[in-house]
């Protein structure tokens, strides 16, 4: 929908040549001759910003300018006069102009302006509604209202209270283990223990392999899970050897733990994790079950066990206006944790969060939160209490950037696409493919046939939490 502008102008030419002007340039305008009409104008239709000529007959600019903003205090209003001067000017910024521009002005200087104008408004809109969604609370864990999320929280509700294995994927600090506990609690397994073991935590593979099957009097994790839920964190970081023990136990419903005579049976649901693309590293890299000892892959047999559904946590940094949803609720809880009168987020600070990338994605927002919450002397987060690196992040390649596809090969336009979507998303290829519309064999056929320096560059290039296979 074209932002809809309302221009006060009593030149009955000009104010035809604004809306002509603006709407090429992709704004909805209506014109009216005075202020009086400007407010009836604005009780009976939505307008995202006001344009105002200052000398008019009746209610001048400045006078409108100031009763808009009393009656509508987030309604942009720009302010247009022939007789500019810095003490007009200063007139018309202390009656609430958001902008102030002299006659003869570029229409693409006023349409930059709008636009600008525009956007603030919607920002500070979003953020206002982003903070009533926190105080009316968010249940299960999971926040967010990007699609990404809202088609994660679904699949996580409909999958909970089944039995099937579930494999939870995505870059470091999306919340991977969060998932995992919502699947928990909403499971009629609720009542037992969540056990988690991380797999890549352990500084040997035998303190891992007693930690997972137990020794001596120490029951391992998949015995202590017993009626629960059994956590492998970093899945991908097993050991071969420890592979073909996992896979055993997951067949036979035992385990024998080191030193013992007899086999412990258990009832245990399994939820894996991993920032790796394992799917990748079965299709690349697997080994069959007659080849243990082949390669350093992941075993499909394990992986095929693992993964009867997949859950996959986008990046935060592709998933929109969740970043200021989420920068709200860490405000909300920081702020009462340290008993600190801080309810918000000021426009300009919402505005440099959602131009960072987060490579750290959902925590490293929680530690910038929770140090601004610290360091905040207002009611809301300004600017200054953001960390140097949220304010200048250095030039990544987190997203897309611009557009190189001009006046060059189709084949070069895809192959451009390709890489630039395998950088989007931490070189997940799996994911990557999933968001291309193409199958994981195609994809890898395509990246097989390109230089494989530029493939190289665009998986160093990606975040480095997650570069998948």
């Amino acid at each position: 929908m074209k932002p809809s502008v309302l221009i006060v102008e009593d030149d009955v030419a000009m104010a035809q040549m604004l809306v002509e002007g603006l709407g090429r340039r992709g704004f909805e305008s209506k014109a009216v001759k005075d202020g009086e009409n400007a407010l009836a104008a604005l009780k009976e239709n939505d307008f995202q910003a006001v344009v105002t000529d200052i000398n008019m007959k009746g209610i001048d600019g400045l006078s409108l300018c100031e009763r808009i903003i009393t009656g509508e205090p987030g309604l942009p209003v720009l302010v247009i006069t022939g007789f500019g001067s810095m003490e007009t000017a200063i007139k018309a910024i202390r009656a609430g102009a958001w902008d102030f521009l002299t006659k003869p002005f570029e229409l693409e200087a006023l349409s930059l302006a709008l636009t600008r104008a525009v956007q603030h408004k919607q920002l500070r809109e979003e953020v206002k509604k982003l903070r009533e969604e926190v105080r009316r609370g968010t249940s299960g864990g999971l926040i967010g209202q990007s699609r990404p999320m809202l088609d994660l929280i679904s699949l996580t509700q409909r999958v909970a209270d089944t039995e099937s294995a579930v494999l939870v994927t995505g870059e470091g600090g999306t919340g991977k283990k969060t998932v995992a506990r919502m699947l928990h609690d909403a499971s009629r397994r609720k009542s037992g223990p969540f056990v988690t073991v991380h797999c890549g935590a352990s500084t040997s593979s035998l303190h891992l392999e007693a930690e997972l099957f137990g020794a001596a009097k120490r029951p391992g994790a998949f015995s202590r899970a017993h009626g629960g839920t059994l956590v492998l964190e970093e899945v991908g970081e097993l050991s071969a050897e420890l592979q073909i023990r996992v896979v055993r136990a997951l067949l036979d419903k035992k385990v024998r733990p080191a030193g013992a005579d007899q086999d412990v049976p258990f009832d245990t649901r399994i939820v894996s994790t991993s920032s790796r693309d394992l799917q990748a590293e079965v299709d690349e890299r697997g080994f069959s079950p007659a080849t243990p000892s082949a390669g350093h892959g992941f075993r499909d047999d394990l992986f095929s066990r693992l993964c009867i559904v997949n859950l996959h946590l986008p990046a935060l940094r592709l998933r929109g206006n969740d970043v200021l949803l989420l920068a709200q609720h860490f405000v909300k809880t920081f702020a009462e944790r340290s008993h600190k009168k801080v309810d918000g987020l000021a426009t300009a600070c919402a505005q440099k969060l959602l131009a960072y990338g987060w490579p750290g994605n959902v925590r490293e927002l929680q530690n910038v939160i929770e140090r601004a919450v610290a360091l905040a002397r207002h009611e809301q987060l300004t600017t200054d209490d953001l960390p140097e690196k949220v304010l200048h992040p250095q030039t990544g390649h987190h997203a897309a950037g611009a557009d190189e596809s001009l006046l060059v090969p189709m084949d070069q336009v895809e192959r451009q696409h390709i890489l630039r979507v395998l950088r989007a998303v931490g070189g997940h290829r799996t994911q990557a493919a999933k968001i291309l519309g193409l199958d994981r064999k195609t994809l890898y056929r395509k990246l097989e046939s390109y230089d494989q320096t530029e493939v190289e560059q665009a998986l160093k290039d990606a975040p480095p939490a997650q570069r998948g296979g």
